[in-house]
């Protein structure tokens, strides 16, 4: 089994920014991809941004480009999110997860593990 913990969410004004963490444990092997979802009130659960093992490939989904940014250290098996120029329409329960086996993955199918979710709120 593996274990994700999110933190880092809070409450932040327009604008402002938030960097979230999220570390795996238990037991993991191999390659494995990590993603950040994030589900707002009455919506369902959308992709934010994908990383792969080797840090080397990342994905976001076009609303947070230029504004987000992922990365990993592997050492410590955690992942990040690093949100910048927040938004109102950023506010959501950020969820981390893990996919076993695949290089990178954008699809909420694909992920095997996830966090318990962490609340971003932006103030408008």
């Amino acid at each position: 089994q593996v274990q994700l913990l999110e933190s880092g969410g809070g409450l932040v004004q327009t604008g402002g920014s938030l960097r979230l963490s999220c570390t795996a444990s238990g037991q993991i092997f191999g390659s494995y991809a990590m993603g950040w979802f994030r589900q707002a009130p009455g919506k369902k659960r959308e992709f934010v941004a994908a990383i792969a093992r080797s840090g080397g490939s990342t994905s976001y989904r076009d609303s947070v480009k230029g504004r987000a940014t992922i990365s990993r250290d592997n050492a410590k098996n955690t992942v990040y999110l690093q949100m910048n120029s927040l938004k109102p329409e950023d506010t959501a329960v950020y969820y981390c997860a893990l996919a076993s086996g695949r290089v990178i993955a954008t699809l909420l199918a694909h992920y095997d593990y996830w966090g318990q979710g962490t609340q971003v709120t932006v103030s408008s």
